[in-house]
């Protein structure tokens, strides 16, 4: 199976070593980039069409990201995706320009921002460059000599502090002194030099081009702040956002030359780390800026210079293209507002790539994006299905030639293992919740071989069936303290497994599920043998105090009887160690221990610290901030939301049954609750279900999409089908707990 590996490795360099077919066009830039960190390019063609077809796509790609104009019109606000799909290639765009063109001449222009560093969400390709290819009949647009291209010096480097080394992009500074006015519309008169074509489609550095496979972004538009306020010593702008999100800045001034206004968000050192900023030097006169890199947290800060007269300050606020199609609902103020943090972090935490947090890192953590898969489904229309099916690939594409897979990736400073992460990963909670919810399983046979590698031969168990321990590169299993490792790495494992063998069973391979089946027999048998006390679940060897995740993955993994749940929720009712990220599990476990007031007690306990900050939208990175925030920190980790998911999956019972919500079970789980509803928005159609309920008596109403079938599950038990419609359904006769 090395073989194999080493055989993958050498078709990605091969595939990088020759030009590509069916490309005209050709990398270019201008004989005077060095492809220098934080460089910016301006190009332009003109070109004459005779008659613009009805449909014209273009095809568009850059290291590292480009802002399109036609005609003077703006059609595209930050073109590109990070690279890169493999260690190799790179993303283009697809863009539809026919409705931004006219009979005649035209003037296309694109302004470049190439990175020119590495990241932990972006690999530097080492050119900056822009690649245009637009074909039909009797129109050929291409990226070549014909083009003109310049080095825009008026983008510049600040002077110290630089972002963080784990973020690709650096801070942005812009002399306008130096502005090249109308360079992008047509009729401009300046002179530019031809460009020069420094590279063939599918060639290295470059490599192969993928297209890509996520939305361009959403423009919102340029926006008033939602309030202004200044510094007593009037001397910095406090501009209020009306939420945590990325923006671009935008200002107006009347100024003399030469003065430095500095802007920030007050997320600058989020999770403790410098992050971007920008810079913007005046020219003399009224003048208008905005500063093209986003940035993000509930206020921009500008810090203005003696002399500069403020005309207008506002805000773009751009993000990945989905609606917050979900919804959920109660007679509970504090669980409402904590779902809609919980939305409100997820949202910023999408982009290039579901990332950790949108401040320090911008990386794809795989652990977080188990738990953010997870929660788009419950809050946001179906576009968003296609990050996490991004993520996927990207992470068996980067999969290294000794069959370990690796997080965060996309990366071009980082390859180090968190084996946890990378189980919960190819797992139940990873790959396979983003196949079953979805519907979608087009990539499970492109990535089962590797995942069946991971699994069988990087991963080994012992005599006795049980899988060993192993370190990786990193061996975390959570933030903070008393992790049980052991335990954990087992339940983790077996969900892993869980995963597969759904996968072997779907691609025919049924040698490969006998297998798999008879692995997770062993560790069923096992597991108790070594781990269950008598009343809880510990490692041999492990000297802490009880791990709260580790009696919760027992639970959701199902190694856990029924006949331990009893000594497991006295557990759960004592201990709390878990972070954020772990404590999902933690709360899923008593749902399914049929514990629900208690799952919202303690659900409420655990929160009740995070959500005391009224000027946050977002959720922690750890339960407070400052000593309590883990890990640096920050104040938008999506990791954090999974409430959300919950209190629409448990509380409101909206499951699938089979793939992509085809039919679906509402059981509901209200514990102390009296009214609950939620929305969850599938390809089929809206489901909604609204719950009421008054002593022993439950009132549902249910909205079943067409082509859907529901099931509704009462809490004793009793069921009760639903074909397409909206029905009404009473339940007398509560048994159980609540």
């Amino acid at each position: 199976m090395k073989h194999y590996f080493l055989l993958l490795l050498l078709i990605g360099c091969i595939a990088s070593g020759h030009a590509e077919s069916g490309w005209k066009a050709h990398w270019i830039n201008t004989e005077r980039c060095q492809s220098e960190t934080n460089t910016w390019l301006a190009f332009r063609k003109t070109v004459h069409i005779d008659k613009v077809p009805q449909t014209l796509t273009a095809r568009i790609a850059a290291d590292s990201k480009y802002w399109l104009w036609i005609n003077g019109r703006l059609v595209v606000f930050e073109g590109g995706l990070k690279r890169g799909p493999s260690p190799y290639d790179t993303y283009y765009d697809p863009v539809e320009i026919a409705p931004y063109l006219q009979n005649g001449e035209n003037t296309i222009a694109v302004l470049v921002w190439h990175f020119g560093k590495s990241g932990f969400s972006h690999v530097n390709s080492g050119l900056a460059a822009l690649l245009f290819e637009a074909v039909a009949p009797g129109v050929e647009i291409v990226s070549d000599k014909s083009w003109q291209c310049t080095v825009y010096d008026a983008y510049q480097d600040t002077e110290a502090p630089y972002p963080n080394y784990r973020l690709p992009e650096s801070n942005i500074r812009f002399d306008a002194r130096m502005e090249m006015s109308g360079w992008n519309q047509p009729g401009y008169t300046g002179k530019m030099p031809n460009a020069e074509i420094i590279s063939s489609v599918g060639v290295a550095p470059l490599g192969k081009l993928v297209e890509r496979p996520v939305p361009l972004w959403k423009d919102y538009g340029l926006k008033p702040y939602v309030s202004v306020r200044r510094s007593s010593a009037g001397d910095t702008l406090y501009c209020r956002l009306p939420y945590n999100s990325q923006v671009t800045p935008y200002l107006k001034v009347e100024a003399p030359a030469g003065k430095v206004i500095h802007i920030r968000t007050d997320n600058y050192e989020g999770g403790s780390q410098y992050n971007v900023r920008a810079e913007y030097v005046t020219r003399d006169g009224v003048q208008e800026y905005e500063s093209l890199g986003w940035m993000n947290g509930h206020e921009m800060q500008y810090i203005l210079p003696e002399g500069v007269k403020v005309l207008d300050v506002k805000f773009r606020e751009t993000g990945y293209d989905t609606e917050f199609t979900g919804s959920f609902s109660c007679n509970d103020p504090f669980m409402n507002e904590l779902w809609k943090r919980s939305a409100r972090t997820l949202y910023i935490t999408m982009r290039d790539s579901y990332m950790d947090c949108p401040d320090r890192e911008r990386a794809q953590w795989w652990g977080d994006e188990v738990n953010e898969l997870g929660e788009a489904f419950y809050a946001l229309s179906p576009s968003s299905h296609k990050l996490a099916l991004k993520g996927i690939y990207e992470l068996m594409n980067w999969q290294r030639e000794d069959g370990v897979i690796f997080a965060p990736a996309p990366a071009g400073n980082w390859r180090k293992e968190l084996p946890l992460q990378m189980l919960a990963s190819v797992g139940w909670y990873g790959f396979y919740t983003q196949y079953y919810y979805s519907g979608d399983s087009s990539f499970v046979a492109g990535i089962y071989d590797r995942m069946h590698h991971y699994l069988h031969e990087v991963w080994q168990v012992d005599k006795s069936g049980l899988v060993i321990e192993r370190d990786g590169d990193w061996s975390w299993g959570d933030w903070g303290e008393n992790i049980d490792m052991g335990v954990l790495v087992n339940c983790w494992y077996y969900l892993a497994l869980k995963a597969e063998k759904a996968f072997a069973l779907q691609l025919g391979k049924t040698a490969d599920a006998d297998e798999i089946g008879r692995m997770m027999y062993s560790i069923g048998k096992c597991f108790d043998t070594k781990f269950w006390t008598g009343s809880a679940y510990r490692s041999p060897g492990y000297k802490g105090e009880t791990d709260d995740r580790a009696q919760a993955m027992a639970v959701v993994s199902g190694l856990a009887s029924a006949d331990k749940y009893p000594a497991l929720v006295k557990v759960l009712k004592k201990e709390c160690h878990a972070s954020p990220y772990m404590e999902k599990y933690v709360l899923e476990a008593l749902f399914q221990m049929n514990e629900p007031a208690f799952a919202l007690e303690r659900m409420k306990q655990r929160y009740a610290k995070m959500m005391d900050y009224p000027e946050y939208t977002t959720l922690f990175e750890g339960w407070g901030i400052g000593p309590d925030g883990f890990g640096g920190g920050t104040i938008n980790h999506a990791w954090s939301g999974g409430p959300l998911t919950l209190l629409s999956q448990k509380v409101c019972g909206i499951e699938p049954t089979s793939p992509g919500f085809r039919s679906f079970k509402v059981c509901p789980q209200m514990g102390t609750l009296t009214e609950a509803s939620a929305t969850v928005d599938t390809h089929f159609g809206k489901i909604e279900v609204s719950l009421k309920r008054k002593g022993k008596k439950i009132q549902a109403t249910l909205s079943v999409p067409e082509g859907t079938t529901a099931e509704v599950i009462w809490p004793d038990g009793s069921r009760k089908n639903f074909d397409p419609g909206r029905h009404q359904a009473k339940h007398v006769g509560l048994k159980g707990k609540k």
